[in-house]
């Protein structure tokens, strides 16, 4: 008896019967524009993020800041228009120095993801 329930629950779960348990779906980031940790020889004129997933644009937001913790970009940051997996902020020109990029992003399901990196201008002299 106990073989036969065996067998008829995992029948089930190869017919579909029984359904799978909810999905969650974090947006991680993939890539970044410029590279985590990179130096750039002249400033970058954006600032982008590429996730793994769609994200909620009411919601995720990115921020660029100097080393004295002071805004540097454009205030306008966003979720791409046309693209929902990436994060953008304009950036004005940028002295040589580090910066700091921080995100948190919403997926569409509403989990939550944050984190940060910096990259380095190093201007020619």
């Amino acid at each position: 008896m106990e073989k036969a329930l065996i067998l008829l629950f995992a029948l089930g779960l190869a017919a579909g019967g029984i359904p799978p348990p909810a999905a969650r779906a974090h947006a991680f980031p993939e890539r970044a524009e410029p590279k985590v940790g990179s130096t750039v020889r002249s400033s970058p004129s954006m600032v982008r993020v590429w996730f793994d997933g769609g994200l909620e644009p009411a919601f995720s937001r990115i921020r660029v800041t100097d080393t004295n913790h002071q805004a540097v970009d454009k205030g306008d940051g966003r979720v791409g228009e046309k693209d929902h997996t990436v994060l953008e902020a304009s950036l004005p020109a940028l002295l040589s120095g580090t910066y700091h990029v921080s995100w948190i992003a919403i997926s569409f399901d509403g989990h939550r993801t944050e984190g940060d990196f910096s990259f380095t201008v190093e201007t020619p002299p």
